[in-house]
């Protein structure tokens, strides 16, 4: 099990913005596809948002067009920039790696949870 860290959660009113982070060690994130879950209590889990070695991004429709999943190599850090936020999106989020699209739920960290109410 790949050491994911997440952090950047929090309270925020609707329509309000966040930007979580994920460090990973040595190149997974370079070398790595990685991507973000979430999980509200009683349902499962669901993959988000995936980014791949060579670029590929892929997001669910749940969120697509609001969050923006990205990658700083330099940092080993993946990142998650949540926009326009709606109380559905309550969760608790985490950070996933693979070795590919479909394996990207392999591993992840101990989550960071993200709270969106007035």
């Amino acid at each position: 099990q790949l050491q994911l860290v997440e952090s950047g959660g929090g309270l925020v009113q609707p329509g309000g913005s966040l930007r979580l982070s994920c460090a990973a060690p040595g190149s997974i994130v370079s070398t790595y596809v990685m991507g973000w879950s979430r999980q509200v209590p009683g349902k499962q889990r669901e993959i988000i948002a995936r980014i791949g070695p060579g670029g590929i991004y892929v997001y669910s429709d749940s969120i697509k067009g609001r969050f923006t999943i990205s990658r700083d190599n330099s940092k080993n850090t993946l990142y998650l920039q949540m926009n326009s936020l709606k109380p559905e999106d309550t969760a608790v989020y985490y950070c996933n790696a693979g070795r590919s699209f479909s394996s990207v739920g392999d591993n992840w960290g101990k989550g960071t949870l993200v709270a969106v109410s007035s």
